[in-house]
Protein backbone atom coordinates (compact mmCIF):
# COMPACT_ATOMS: atom_id res chain seq x y z
CA UNK A 1 0.00 0.00 0.00
CA UNK A 2 1.16 3.56 -0.70
CA UNK A 3 -0.20 7.06 -0.29
CA UNK A 4 1.17 10.27 -1.80
CA UNK A 5 0.18 13.90 -2.32
CA UNK A 6 1.15 16.35 -5.07
CA UNK A 7 0.18 20.02 -5.35
CA UNK A 8 -1.29 21.52 -8.50
CA UNK A 9 -3.62 24.37 -9.43
CA UNK A 10 -7.04 24.55 -11.04
CA UNK A 11 -8.40 27.51 -12.98
CA UNK A 12 -11.74 29.16 -12.27
CA UNK A 13 -11.81 32.50 -14.03
CA UNK A 14 -8.67 34.40 -13.08
CA UNK A 15 -8.50 32.52 -9.77
CA UNK A 16 -6.25 29.48 -9.53
CA UNK A 17 -7.19 27.62 -6.32
CA UNK A 18 -4.82 24.97 -5.01
CA UNK A 19 -5.61 21.35 -5.84
CA UNK A 20 -4.07 18.43 -3.92
CA UNK A 21 -3.65 15.29 -6.01
CA UNK A 22 -3.85 12.32 -3.64
CA UNK A 23 -2.89 8.86 -4.88
CA UNK A 24 -3.57 5.65 -2.97
CA UNK A 25 -2.31 2.19 -4.00
CA UNK A 26 -3.94 -0.85 -2.42
CA UNK A 27 -4.20 -4.57 -2.98
CA UNK A 28 -7.30 -5.79 -4.78
CA UNK A 29 -8.69 -6.10 -8.26
CA UNK A 30 -6.61 -3.96 -10.66
CA UNK A 31 -8.33 -0.64 -11.38
CA UNK A 32 -7.59 3.03 -11.94
CA UNK A 33 -10.25 5.28 -10.39
CA UNK A 34 -10.18 9.08 -10.61
CA UNK A 35 -12.52 11.10 -8.37
CA UNK A 36 -12.95 14.77 -7.45
CA UNK A 37 -15.42 16.41 -9.88
CA UNK A 38 -13.16 15.87 -12.90
CA UNK A 39 -14.28 16.83 -16.40
CA UNK A 40 -13.90 14.42 -19.32
CA UNK A 41 -10.42 15.64 -20.34
CA UNK A 42 -9.18 15.07 -16.78
CA UNK A 43 -10.62 11.55 -16.66
CA UNK A 44 -8.82 10.77 -19.91
CA UNK A 45 -5.57 11.40 -18.02
CA UNK A 46 -5.71 7.75 -16.91
CA UNK A 47 -4.70 6.53 -20.34
CA UNK A 48 -2.16 9.30 -20.98
CA UNK A 49 -0.49 8.77 -17.59
CA UNK A 50 -0.35 5.00 -17.97
CA UNK A 51 1.26 5.20 -21.42
CA UNK A 52 3.66 8.00 -20.44
CA UNK A 53 4.96 6.09 -17.40
CA UNK A 54 5.46 2.85 -19.36
CA UNK A 55 7.05 4.51 -22.41
CA UNK A 56 9.43 6.40 -20.11
CA UNK A 57 10.82 3.10 -18.83
CA UNK A 58 9.21 3.40 -15.41
CA UNK A 59 7.05 0.83 -13.63
CA UNK A 60 3.28 1.21 -13.63
CA UNK A 61 1.47 -0.64 -10.78
CA UNK A 62 -0.77 -2.78 -13.00
CA UNK A 63 -1.72 -5.29 -10.33
CA UNK A 64 -2.94 -2.83 -7.72
CA UNK A 65 -6.03 -0.76 -7.10
CA UNK A 66 -5.17 2.89 -7.91
CA UNK A 67 -7.35 5.66 -6.50
CA UNK A 68 -6.64 9.27 -7.46
CA UNK A 69 -8.48 12.05 -5.64
CA UNK A 70 -8.42 15.69 -6.74
CA UNK A 71 -9.21 17.76 -3.66
CA UNK A 72 -11.23 19.82 -2.90
CA UNK A 73 -13.97 17.58 -4.21
CA UNK A 74 -16.48 20.39 -4.94
CA UNK A 75 -14.15 22.34 -7.24
CA UNK A 76 -14.58 21.56 -10.97
CA UNK A 77 -11.38 20.51 -12.74
CA UNK A 78 -10.75 20.61 -16.45
CA UNK A 79 -7.93 20.39 -19.05
CA UNK A 80 -4.87 18.17 -19.08
CA UNK A 81 -2.90 20.17 -16.50
CA UNK A 82 -3.27 17.38 -13.90
CA UNK A 83 -1.46 14.72 -15.98
CA UNK A 84 1.97 15.48 -14.51
CA UNK A 85 0.91 15.65 -10.84
CA UNK A 86 -1.11 12.42 -11.22
CA UNK A 87 1.90 10.65 -12.72
CA UNK A 88 4.18 11.93 -9.96
CA UNK A 89 1.65 10.84 -7.32
CA UNK A 90 1.58 7.29 -8.72
CA UNK A 91 5.38 7.14 -8.85
CA UNK A 92 5.64 8.45 -5.28
CA UNK A 93 3.01 6.01 -3.96
CA UNK A 94 4.85 3.11 -5.65
CA UNK A 95 8.20 4.18 -4.16
CA UNK A 96 9.92 5.13 -7.43
CA UNK A 97 10.41 8.73 -6.29
CA UNK A 98 10.66 10.25 -2.82
CA UNK A 99 7.24 11.70 -1.99
CA UNK A 100 8.57 13.76 0.91
CA UNK A 101 10.70 15.78 -1.49
CA UNK A 102 7.61 16.91 -3.39
CA UNK A 103 6.57 19.17 -0.50
CA UNK A 104 6.83 22.86 -1.40
CA UNK A 105 6.39 22.19 -5.13
CA UNK A 106 3.45 22.74 -7.47
CA UNK A 107 3.17 20.98 -10.83
CA UNK A 108 1.09 21.30 -13.98
CA UNK A 109 1.52 19.83 -17.43
CA UNK A 110 -0.11 17.65 -20.04
CA UNK A 111 1.65 14.39 -20.89
CA UNK A 112 2.05 12.91 -24.33
CA UNK A 113 2.00 9.14 -24.65
CA UNK A 114 5.81 9.16 -24.87
CA UNK A 115 6.20 11.19 -21.65
CA UNK A 116 6.91 14.55 -23.31
CA UNK A 117 5.38 17.51 -21.51
CA UNK A 118 3.04 19.82 -23.38
CA UNK A 119 2.10 23.40 -22.40
CA UNK A 120 -1.15 24.20 -20.62
CA UNK A 121 -3.22 27.38 -20.77
CA UNK A 122 -3.39 29.70 -17.80
CA UNK A 123 0.19 29.19 -16.59
CA UNK A 124 0.61 32.88 -15.86
CA UNK A 125 -2.62 32.99 -13.85
CA UNK A 126 -1.38 30.00 -11.85
CA UNK A 127 1.94 31.68 -11.15
CA UNK A 128 0.24 34.93 -10.10
CA UNK A 129 -1.99 33.01 -7.67
CA UNK A 130 1.03 31.21 -6.22
CA UNK A 131 2.81 34.52 -5.62
CA UNK A 132 -0.19 35.77 -3.64
CA UNK A 133 -0.39 32.62 -1.51
CA UNK A 134 1.31 32.37 1.85
CA UNK A 135 3.64 29.49 1.05
CA UNK A 136 4.70 30.56 -2.52
CA UNK A 137 6.06 27.11 -3.50
CA UNK A 138 8.32 26.36 -6.41
CA UNK A 139 6.62 25.66 -9.72
CA UNK A 140 7.48 23.11 -12.44
CA UNK A 141 5.91 23.57 -15.88
CA UNK A 142 6.38 22.43 -19.50
CA UNK A 143 8.15 24.54 -22.14
CA UNK A 144 5.95 27.39 -23.31
CA UNK A 145 4.13 27.54 -20.00
CA UNK A 146 7.25 27.99 -17.86
CA UNK A 147 8.35 31.06 -19.82
CA UNK A 148 4.96 32.66 -19.11
CA UNK A 149 5.16 31.89 -15.40
CA UNK A 150 8.69 33.33 -15.19
CA UNK A 151 7.23 36.77 -15.89
CA UNK A 152 5.79 36.75 -12.35
CA UNK A 153 8.42 38.21 -10.00
CA UNK A 154 9.38 36.49 -6.76
CA UNK A 155 8.58 32.94 -7.90
CA UNK A 156 10.99 30.04 -8.55
CA UNK A 157 9.98 28.49 -11.89
CA UNK A 158 11.52 25.36 -13.43
CA UNK A 159 11.03 24.13 -16.98
CA UNK A 160 10.81 20.40 -17.68
CA UNK A 161 10.63 18.85 -21.14
CA UNK A 162 9.93 15.23 -20.20
CA UNK A 163 8.47 13.25 -17.34
CA UNK A 164 11.92 11.75 -16.71
CA UNK A 165 13.36 15.25 -16.22
CA UNK A 166 11.00 15.77 -13.30
CA UNK A 167 11.48 12.26 -11.91
CA UNK A 168 15.26 12.76 -11.82
CA UNK A 169 14.84 15.62 -9.36
CA UNK A 170 12.87 13.58 -6.80
CA UNK A 171 14.52 10.17 -6.77
CA UNK A 172 15.13 8.52 -3.38
CA UNK A 173 18.36 9.58 -1.67
CA UNK A 174 20.56 6.71 -2.85
CA UNK A 175 19.28 6.72 -6.40
CA UNK A 176 19.52 10.49 -6.66
CA UNK A 177 23.23 10.41 -5.92
CA UNK A 178 23.83 8.03 -8.81
CA UNK A 179 21.42 9.68 -11.27
CA UNK A 180 22.73 11.69 -14.20
CA UNK A 181 21.54 15.30 -14.35
CA UNK A 182 18.37 15.79 -16.38
CA UNK A 183 19.14 17.77 -19.52
CA UNK A 184 15.56 19.01 -19.91
CA UNK A 185 15.28 20.44 -16.37
CA UNK A 186 16.05 24.17 -16.34
CA UNK A 187 15.58 26.73 -13.57
CA UNK A 188 14.37 29.91 -15.25
CA UNK A 189 15.72 33.27 -14.10
CA UNK A 190 13.22 36.09 -13.52
CA UNK A 191 12.15 37.47 -16.89
CA UNK A 192 13.68 40.79 -17.85
CA UNK A 193 11.42 43.71 -18.59
CA UNK A 194 10.55 43.69 -22.29
CA UNK A 195 11.58 46.70 -24.39
CA UNK A 196 9.05 49.44 -24.91
CA UNK A 197 6.36 48.04 -27.23
CA UNK A 198 5.82 49.62 -30.63
CA UNK A 199 2.46 50.67 -32.05
CA UNK A 200 1.34 51.94 -35.47
CA UNK A 201 2.13 55.64 -35.87
CA UNK A 202 -0.66 58.21 -35.87
CA UNK A 203 1.36 60.21 -38.42
CA UNK A 204 0.22 57.70 -41.05
CA UNK A 205 -3.28 59.21 -40.92
CA UNK A 206 -3.45 62.32 -43.11
CA UNK A 207 -5.84 65.11 -42.25
CA UNK A 208 -8.68 64.36 -39.81
CA UNK A 209 -7.46 66.89 -37.26
CA UNK A 210 -10.73 66.88 -35.31
CA UNK A 211 -10.79 63.08 -35.09
CA UNK A 212 -7.19 63.02 -33.87
CA UNK A 213 -8.07 65.62 -31.24
CA UNK A 214 -10.91 63.38 -30.04
CA UNK A 215 -8.54 60.40 -29.85
CA UNK A 216 -6.14 62.48 -27.76
CA UNK A 217 -8.92 63.44 -25.34
CA UNK A 218 -10.12 59.84 -25.10
CA UNK A 219 -6.61 58.55 -24.38
CA UNK A 220 -5.89 61.25 -21.80
CA UNK A 221 -9.08 60.69 -19.80
CA UNK A 222 -9.86 57.01 -20.40
CA UNK A 223 -13.03 57.85 -22.35
CA UNK A 224 -14.98 55.71 -24.81
CA UNK A 225 -15.31 56.90 -28.40
CA UNK A 226 -17.72 56.46 -31.32
CA UNK A 227 -16.59 57.50 -34.82
CA UNK A 228 -19.11 57.94 -37.61
CA UNK A 229 -18.18 58.51 -41.23
CA UNK A 230 -18.36 57.14 -44.76
CA UNK A 231 -16.39 54.05 -45.85
CA UNK A 232 -12.67 54.70 -46.33
CA UNK A 233 -12.52 57.91 -44.30
CA UNK A 234 -9.88 56.50 -41.92
CA UNK A 235 -11.91 55.27 -38.94
CA UNK A 236 -10.15 51.89 -38.75
CA UNK A 237 -6.70 53.48 -39.14
CA UNK A 238 -7.42 55.83 -36.28
CA UNK A 239 -8.69 53.02 -34.04
CA UNK A 240 -5.66 50.83 -34.72
CA UNK A 241 -3.38 53.63 -33.55
CA UNK A 242 -5.31 54.50 -30.43
CA UNK A 243 -3.53 52.05 -28.09
CA UNK A 244 -0.22 53.81 -28.83
CA UNK A 245 -1.56 57.00 -27.24
CA UNK A 246 -2.25 55.35 -23.88
CA UNK A 247 0.21 55.55 -20.98
CA UNK A 248 2.60 52.59 -20.57
CA UNK A 249 1.32 49.68 -18.49
CA UNK A 250 2.74 49.23 -15.01
CA UNK A 251 3.78 45.76 -13.86
CA UNK A 252 0.45 44.94 -12.22
CA UNK A 253 -1.54 45.99 -15.29
CA UNK A 254 0.75 44.03 -17.60
CA UNK A 255 0.54 40.97 -15.37
CA UNK A 256 -3.26 41.02 -15.26
CA UNK A 257 -3.59 41.58 -19.00
CA UNK A 258 -1.15 38.75 -19.72
CA UNK A 259 -2.90 36.43 -17.25
CA UNK A 260 -6.23 36.89 -19.03
CA UNK A 261 -4.60 36.24 -22.41
CA UNK A 262 -2.98 33.13 -20.92
CA UNK A 263 -6.41 31.83 -19.88
CA UNK A 264 -7.45 32.06 -23.53
CA UNK A 265 -4.23 30.43 -24.71
CA UNK A 266 -3.40 33.55 -26.73
CA UNK A 267 -0.54 35.04 -24.70
CA UNK A 268 2.72 35.84 -26.49
CA UNK A 269 5.73 36.61 -24.29
CA UNK A 270 6.99 39.03 -26.95
CA UNK A 271 3.88 41.19 -26.38
CA UNK A 272 4.43 41.55 -22.63
CA UNK A 273 3.54 45.08 -21.54
CA UNK A 274 1.78 45.96 -24.80
CA UNK A 275 -1.77 47.22 -24.47
CA UNK A 276 -4.06 44.85 -26.36
CA UNK A 277 -6.36 45.92 -29.16
CA UNK A 278 -9.20 43.47 -29.74
CA UNK A 279 -11.31 43.82 -32.89
CA UNK A 280 -14.00 41.11 -33.03
CA UNK A 281 -16.03 40.66 -36.19
CA UNK A 282 -19.54 42.10 -36.17
CA UNK A 283 -21.01 38.59 -36.24
CA UNK A 284 -19.68 37.96 -32.70
CA UNK A 285 -22.28 36.80 -30.21
CA UNK A 286 -22.95 38.21 -26.76
CA UNK A 287 -21.07 35.27 -25.20
CA UNK A 288 -18.06 35.93 -27.45
CA UNK A 289 -18.00 39.56 -26.33
CA UNK A 290 -18.58 39.28 -22.59
CA UNK A 291 -17.46 35.68 -21.95
CA UNK A 292 -19.18 32.49 -20.95
CA UNK A 293 -19.21 28.79 -21.64
CA UNK A 294 -18.58 25.91 -19.29
CA UNK A 295 -16.16 26.38 -17.68
CA UNK A 296 -16.49 30.17 -18.05
CA UNK A 297 -13.90 31.71 -20.36
CA UNK A 298 -13.06 35.40 -20.78
CA UNK A 299 -14.69 37.23 -23.65
CA UNK A 300 -13.38 40.01 -25.86
CA UNK A 301 -14.07 42.71 -23.25
CA UNK A 302 -11.83 40.90 -20.75
CA UNK A 303 -9.15 40.08 -23.32
CA UNK A 304 -9.08 43.84 -24.00
CA UNK A 305 -8.57 44.63 -20.29
CA UNK A 306 -6.09 47.50 -20.00
CA UNK A 307 -6.34 48.13 -23.72
CA UNK A 308 -8.79 48.84 -26.52
CA UNK A 309 -11.93 47.08 -27.72
CA UNK A 310 -12.55 48.18 -31.31
CA UNK A 311 -16.01 47.44 -32.67
CA UNK A 312 -16.14 48.24 -36.38
CA UNK A 313 -19.53 48.42 -38.11
CA UNK A 314 -21.15 48.89 -34.71
CA UNK A 315 -24.82 48.77 -35.83
CA UNK A 316 -24.20 45.41 -37.51
CA UNK A 317 -23.49 43.69 -34.18
CA UNK A 318 -26.39 41.70 -32.70
CA UNK A 319 -28.55 43.83 -30.43
CA UNK A 320 -28.08 41.43 -27.50
CA UNK A 321 -24.29 41.63 -27.86
CA UNK A 322 -24.28 45.43 -27.77
CA UNK A 323 -26.65 45.64 -24.82
CA UNK A 324 -24.42 43.22 -22.89
CA UNK A 325 -21.70 45.90 -22.96
CA UNK A 326 -23.70 48.39 -20.90
CA UNK A 327 -22.82 47.14 -17.40
CA UNK A 328 -19.10 46.46 -18.07
CA UNK A 329 -18.71 49.95 -19.52
CA UNK A 330 -19.84 51.31 -16.15
CA UNK A 331 -18.29 48.85 -13.69
CA UNK A 332 -15.11 47.65 -15.41
CA UNK A 333 -15.90 44.03 -14.47
CA UNK A 334 -18.06 41.18 -15.73
CA UNK A 335 -19.48 38.38 -13.59
CA UNK A 336 -20.46 35.21 -15.44
CA UNK A 337 -22.85 33.06 -13.43
CA UNK A 338 -23.76 29.51 -14.35
CA UNK A 339 -25.65 26.82 -12.46
CA UNK A 340 -22.48 25.04 -11.31
CA UNK A 341 -19.96 27.89 -11.07
CA UNK A 342 -19.36 31.61 -11.11
CA UNK A 343 -16.43 33.51 -12.56
CA UNK A 344 -15.45 37.16 -12.24
CA UNK A 345 -13.28 38.77 -14.93
CA UNK A 346 -11.87 42.30 -15.16
CA UNK A 347 -13.09 44.36 -18.12
CA UNK A 348 -11.42 47.76 -17.84
CA UNK A 349 -11.28 48.41 -21.57
CA UNK A 350 -11.63 51.54 -23.65
CA UNK A 351 -14.35 51.18 -26.23
CA UNK A 352 -13.59 52.59 -29.67
CA UNK A 353 -16.43 52.03 -32.12
CA UNK A 354 -16.96 52.95 -35.75
CA UNK A 355 -20.06 53.09 -37.92
CA UNK A 356 -21.37 54.41 -41.21
CA UNK A 357 -23.98 57.18 -41.05
CA UNK A 358 -26.49 55.16 -43.09
CA UNK A 359 -26.80 51.73 -44.78
CA UNK A 360 -25.03 52.86 -47.96
CA UNK A 361 -22.52 54.90 -45.98
CA UNK A 362 -22.71 58.14 -47.97
CA UNK A 363 -25.17 60.26 -46.01
CA UNK A 364 -24.27 63.96 -46.37
CA UNK A 365 -21.93 63.43 -49.34
CA UNK A 366 -22.41 64.91 -52.78
CA UNK A 367 -20.39 62.30 -54.62
CA UNK A 368 -21.45 59.55 -54.48
CA UNK A 369 -24.86 60.67 -53.31
CA UNK A 370 -26.71 58.83 -50.56
CA UNK A 371 -29.53 56.64 -51.84
CA UNK A 372 -31.08 55.82 -48.45
CA UNK A 373 -34.51 57.09 -47.44
CA UNK A 374 -34.92 58.98 -44.15
CA UNK A 375 -36.73 55.97 -42.73
CA UNK A 376 -33.83 53.66 -43.62
CA UNK A 377 -31.36 56.06 -41.99
CA UNK A 378 -33.48 56.26 -38.85
CA UNK A 379 -33.80 52.47 -38.61
CA UNK A 380 -30.08 52.00 -39.17
CA UNK A 381 -29.00 54.48 -36.51
CA UNK A 382 -31.81 53.22 -34.26
CA UNK A 383 -30.03 49.90 -33.89
CA UNK A 384 -27.95 51.63 -31.24
CA UNK A 385 -30.01 52.06 -28.09
CA UNK A 386 -30.08 55.28 -26.12
CA UNK A 387 -28.70 53.69 -22.94
CA UNK A 388 -25.69 52.37 -24.87
CA UNK A 389 -25.01 55.71 -26.56
CA UNK A 390 -25.31 57.45 -23.19
CA UNK A 391 -22.35 55.36 -22.00
CA UNK A 392 -20.10 56.44 -24.88
CA UNK A 393 -18.38 59.68 -23.96
CA UNK A 394 -17.30 61.03 -27.36
CA UNK A 395 -19.34 60.95 -30.58
CA UNK A 396 -17.45 62.35 -33.56
CA UNK A 397 -17.78 62.57 -37.33
CA UNK A 398 -14.91 61.44 -39.55
CA UNK A 399 -15.61 63.04 -42.96
CA UNK A 400 -14.29 61.83 -46.28
CA UNK A 401 -11.28 63.84 -47.47
CA UNK A 402 -11.21 65.17 -51.03
CA UNK A 403 -8.64 63.40 -53.20
CA UNK A 404 -6.54 66.53 -53.80
CA UNK A 405 -6.55 67.30 -50.06
CA UNK A 406 -5.56 63.73 -49.24
CA UNK A 407 -2.66 63.64 -51.70
CA UNK A 408 -1.34 67.07 -50.72
CA UNK A 409 -1.66 66.63 -46.96
CA UNK A 410 1.66 66.37 -45.10
CA UNK A 411 2.34 63.69 -42.50
CA UNK A 412 0.48 64.35 -39.29
CA UNK A 413 1.75 64.63 -35.73
CA UNK A 414 3.48 61.48 -34.51
CA UNK A 415 2.14 59.12 -31.90
CA UNK A 416 5.08 59.92 -29.60
CA UNK A 417 4.30 63.63 -29.32
CA UNK A 418 0.55 63.14 -28.84
CA UNK A 419 1.20 60.38 -26.31
CA UNK A 420 3.43 62.69 -24.25
CA UNK A 421 0.55 65.13 -23.83
CA UNK A 422 -1.85 62.31 -22.95
CA UNK A 423 0.52 60.94 -20.31
CA UNK A 424 0.99 64.38 -18.78
CA UNK A 425 -2.77 65.05 -18.67
CA UNK A 426 -3.57 61.68 -17.13
CA UNK A 427 -0.79 62.18 -14.56
CA UNK A 428 -2.43 65.46 -13.51
CA UNK A 429 -5.76 63.69 -13.04
CA UNK A 430 -4.29 60.76 -11.11
CA UNK A 431 -2.29 63.10 -8.87
CA UNK A 432 -5.40 65.15 -8.14
CA UNK A 433 -7.99 62.41 -7.62
CA UNK A 434 -6.27 59.01 -7.86
CA UNK A 435 -8.13 57.86 -11.01
CA UNK A 436 -8.54 58.91 -14.66
CA UNK A 437 -11.36 61.35 -15.25
CA UNK A 438 -13.62 58.73 -16.80
CA UNK A 439 -13.76 56.86 -13.46
CA UNK A 440 -14.99 59.86 -11.44
CA UNK A 441 -18.32 59.18 -9.74
CA UNK A 442 -20.67 60.93 -7.32
CA UNK A 443 -19.06 63.27 -4.83
CA UNK A 444 -15.61 62.76 -6.35
CA UNK A 445 -16.90 64.20 -9.62
CA UNK A 446 -18.31 67.26 -7.85
CA UNK A 447 -15.12 67.74 -5.84
CA UNK A 448 -12.61 67.46 -8.69
CA UNK A 449 -14.51 68.87 -11.65
CA UNK A 450 -13.72 72.43 -10.49
CA UNK A 451 -16.31 74.10 -12.74
CA UNK A 452 -16.29 77.87 -12.61
CA UNK A 453 -19.63 79.63 -12.29
CA UNK A 454 -19.96 80.54 -15.98
CA UNK A 455 -19.09 77.01 -17.10
CA UNK A 456 -21.65 75.48 -14.72
CA UNK A 457 -24.40 77.75 -16.05
CA UNK A 458 -23.41 77.03 -19.65
CA UNK A 459 -23.36 73.25 -19.05
CA UNK A 460 -26.80 73.34 -17.42
CA UNK A 461 -28.33 75.32 -20.29
CA UNK A 462 -26.79 73.01 -22.92
CA UNK A 463 -27.98 69.84 -21.15
CA UNK A 464 -31.52 71.20 -20.90
CA UNK A 465 -31.71 72.27 -24.54
CA UNK A 466 -30.19 69.03 -25.85
CA UNK A 467 -32.35 66.85 -23.61
CA UNK A 468 -29.44 64.98 -22.04
CA UNK A 469 -29.85 62.46 -19.26
CA UNK A 470 -27.95 62.87 -15.99
CA UNK A 471 -25.47 60.25 -17.19
CA UNK A 472 -24.86 62.05 -20.50
CA UNK A 473 -24.39 65.35 -18.66
CA UNK A 474 -21.87 63.88 -16.24
CA UNK A 475 -19.96 62.20 -19.05
CA UNK A 476 -19.73 65.46 -20.98
CA UNK A 477 -18.39 67.16 -17.85
CA UNK A 478 -15.78 64.44 -17.41
CA UNK A 479 -14.65 65.06 -20.98
CA UNK A 480 -14.47 68.79 -20.21
CA UNK A 481 -12.27 68.04 -17.20
CA UNK A 482 -9.93 66.04 -19.44
CA UNK A 483 -9.77 68.89 -21.95
CA UNK A 484 -8.82 71.19 -19.06
CA UNK A 485 -6.08 68.78 -18.00
CA UNK A 486 -4.68 68.71 -21.54
CA UNK A 487 -4.58 72.48 -21.42
CA UNK A 488 -2.92 72.45 -17.99
CA UNK A 489 -5.82 74.39 -16.45
CA UNK A 490 -6.71 74.04 -12.77
CA UNK A 491 -10.41 74.84 -13.36
CA UNK A 492 -12.91 73.76 -16.02
CA UNK A 493 -14.01 76.78 -18.03
CA UNK A 494 -16.72 77.57 -20.59
CA UNK A 495 -14.29 76.86 -23.45
CA UNK A 496 -13.60 73.36 -22.12
CA UNK A 497 -17.30 72.62 -21.67
CA UNK A 498 -18.12 73.96 -25.15
CA UNK A 499 -15.56 71.66 -26.76
CA UNK A 500 -16.88 68.70 -24.78
CA UNK A 501 -20.46 69.39 -25.90
CA UNK A 502 -19.58 69.19 -29.58
CA UNK A 503 -18.41 65.60 -29.08
CA UNK A 504 -21.94 64.42 -28.27
CA UNK A 505 -23.73 65.82 -31.30
CA UNK A 506 -22.56 63.64 -34.22
CA UNK A 507 -25.59 61.34 -34.39
CA UNK A 508 -28.05 64.20 -33.84
CA UNK A 509 -26.37 66.18 -36.63
CA UNK A 510 -26.61 63.16 -38.94
CA UNK A 511 -30.35 63.01 -38.49
CA UNK A 512 -30.86 60.82 -35.40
Amino acid sequence: MGLSEVQSRALLGLAAPAVTVEVHLANGLPSFTLVGLAEVEVKEARERVRSAILNSGLAFPHNQRITVNLAPADLPKDSGRFDLPIALGILAASGQIDGTRLAGWAFAGELSLSGELRPVRGALAMAAALRQSDEAPRLALPPGSAEEAALVPGLAVHRARHLLDVVAQFLPAGAADAAAPAEGWTPLPPAARAPEPTYPDLADVKGQASAKRALEIAAAGGHSLLMMGPPGSGKSMLAQRFAGLLPPMDDDEALQSAAIASLDGAFDVARWGQRPTRAPHHTASAVALVGGGSPPRPGEISLADGGVLFLDELPEFPRAALEALREPLESGRITISRAARRADFPARFQLVAAMNPCPCGHLGQRQPACRCTPDQVARYQGRLSGPLLDRIDLHIEVPQLASDELLAAPAGESTASVRARCIAARARAVTRQGTPNQALQGQALDAHLQLDAAAAAFAGTAAARLGWSARATHRALKVARTIADLAGSQSTTVAHVAEAIQYRRALRAAGR
